[in-house]
């Protein structure tokens, strides 16, 4: 079943829709979890306030590589690649006095024409066949939306909006509301998600609270359209970060012509929204007078935070991106870690709902996940904390003539460079990120190996991603993995027939591949989300219990 336009409006009242997941929110996240199930056979409903093809606000502009991976394996990537910039516009950061001023420092990125073949730089040699993309969400949703159209088993009803729920012990019962007749319906569902942002009924409806710190920064974002603007640029860029001693903010190219979305950071713990002149900024950002014109798309202010639900589920229902964790999207890393949240869910809800694994299984996503949003929104607000401080410390030298000047510049730019190159090119949050608490991970007593935002260590420890390795054929490893687990075979004389005949008697969808050189074990067992979950010399005398850990079967449910 497909999505046609005003798709619930032929839902009466007394009608009860069936499905298996039911998905609040059809946003990157949603799409991505909803795409992730039905592509792995189980039956999805997504209800969307959004009419069909309705644009999405502009908003998110980066898709990170393990972001790309998942997309890759879900038919999407080459789709995602060639829509956004121009093929040639460059992906670069640049810090400028002012957008249209004097260049202080540039990191380079590739541009998507070339990004599977650069070599050299910050921002190539990615341990990966999918490095990342650079892509606005107005692009890039779309694209998800199409490709969720075709996928048979998954169904959206847009203009359709969540209003609660109730459990019992073998499903739940939601009522949605056709926004367009005012109708009132049900949906009954084995499992809920909810992938409704930061102002999430599903998160309140499970009783989840937000913690952390409310607020680290004010922000004016405004889209605009400004033809005039790239023939002022002498090196445009993805995004020219403007540090003046006037006005700070950030420009980022759209379309790679006309439309521009310019985010004026409110620096100054005195300054509101509306006490700060959203014209005058705009013009202090680009570096233009009063006479160059522009015409004002959308406009939108917003509070950067660092926050984070208290849980992540309540019986069969769940929680996934902005509505679980919001923080400052500094490193990409807030629709990306709701698509990580996403197909962490999507494969666990699919082992259930397939028969072959315990319902406890399901313990594994709030231990894994939360934890790691932690992490991850921690180092976003350190870094937002260091550019912040930056940002307020611009010399007021900076565009003076003449060597004092120059210098000035040159110590302002490396500054930037040197602090900002690791979120933008961020391998340590995209590979270097494991998992150490999870219930149905084999651990071995290794440590796991430390990462930064930008540096990380590959490890076939358990809870880590796979390493990255290319086989025989050429094609990536990754691509190689089932949809349960996968048995990476390094050495191809060791016995591994009690694993596999263990794993078959139990329904797991298991497959075995041969890879030639490297791996630290004879042997790695890997989950199809990536992430390492047993390894060794040989086969365990006894499979069936590291089978009843993987499968949730040694655990005992939650209460909730």
């Amino acid at each position: 079943m497909h999505d046609r336009p005003n798709a619930a409006s032929d839902k009466a009242a007394s009608d009860m829709v069936k499905t298996s997941v039911l998905v609040v929110g059809a946003g990157p996240v949603g799409l991505t979890l909803a795409m992730d199930l039905a592509t792995r056979g189980i039956s999805v409903t997504v209800v969307e306030t959004r009419a069909a093809g309705e644009a999405p606000s502009v908003k998110c502009n980066h898709v990170s590589s393990r972001s790309m991976e998942i997309f890759r394996r879900l038919g999407l990537a080459q789709k995602l690649r060639d829509a956004g910039l121009p093929a040639d516009y460059p992906n670069d950061c640049s810090y400028r006095t002012t957008a249209t001023g004097i260049e202080l420092s540039r990191i380079p990125i590739p541009c998507r024409r070339d990004r599977y073949t650069a070599t050299g730089g910050p921002d190539t040699d990615w341990p990966t066949a999918e490095p990342p993309h650079r892509i606005n969400q107005i692009y890039m949703e779309p694209v998800l939306f199409a490709h969720a159209t075709g996928i048979e088993g998954l169904q959206i009803l847009s203009r359709t909006a969540f209003e609660d729920f109730s459990e019992a012990d073998d499903g739940i019962v939601a009522t949605v509301r056709n926004l367009d007749t005012g109708a009132a319906f049900q949906i009954r569902a084995d499992f809920l998600v909810g992938c409704d942002g930061a102002r999430s009924l599903v998160r309140k409806a499970i009783d989840a609270n937000l913690q952390g710190t409310p607020i680290i920064q004010r922000v004016q974002s405004t889209y605009i359209h400004a033809p005039a603007l790239l023939c002022l640029m002498d090196r445009p860029a993805w995004m020219t970060l403007s540090l003046n001693p006037r006005r700070c903010g950030t420009v980022v190219a759209i379309d790679g012509s006309e439309k521009w979305l310019i985010h004026n950071h409110l620096n100054r713990e005195d300054e509101t929204f509306e006490s700060v002149d959203r014209d005058a900024s705009i013009r202090a950002i680009l570096g233009v007078g009063p006479d160059f014109e522009y015409e004002i798309l959308s406009k939108e202010d917003w509070v950067g935070r660092r926050l984070v639900a208290d849980r992540f589920r309540k019986g069969r229902a769940f929680i996934c991106g902005d509505a679980a964790h919001l923080w400052m999207p500094y490193a990409g890393y807030g629709m990306n870690a709701g698509i990580a949240d996403a197909t962490n869910l999507a494969w666990l809800l699919a082992a259930y709902l397939q028969g072959w694994a315990d319902i406890a299984i399901l313990e594994a996503y709030e231990a894994e996940r939360l934890p790691i949003t932690e992490q991850v929104s921690r180092f976003a607000m350190e870094m937002a904390g260091k550019v912040l401080s930056q940002r307020r410390a611009v010399p007021e030298e900076i565009e003076q003539p003449g060597p004092e000047g120059d210098a000035v510049r040159k110590q302002v730019g490396q500054a930037a460079y040197d602090l900002n190159v690791q979120q933008y090119c961020c391998a340590g949050l995209n590979f270097g990120y494991f998992y150490d608490r999870s219930p149905i991970i084999a651990y071995d007593g290794a440590e796991h190996p430390g990462f930064t935002m930008a540096d990380f260590t590959p490890s076939s420890t358990p809870g880590c991603r796979l390493p990255f390795a290319k086989l025989a054929d050429g094609r990536p490893v990754y691509d190689a993995l089932g949809p349960g687990y996968t048995l990476l075979r390094y050495d191809p004389d060791v016995l591994v027939a009690p694993l596999t005949d263990a794993m078959r008697g139990n329904g797991v969808p298991f497959n075995i591949v041969d890879v030639s050189g490297g791996g630290d074990r004879k042997l790695i067992l890997a989950r199809t989300d990536q992430h390492v979950a047993w390894r060794g010399d040989a086969i365990p005398d006894n499979p069936e219990r590291l089978i009843s850990n993987l499968i949730g079967r040694s655990l005992t449910p939650s209460p909730d």
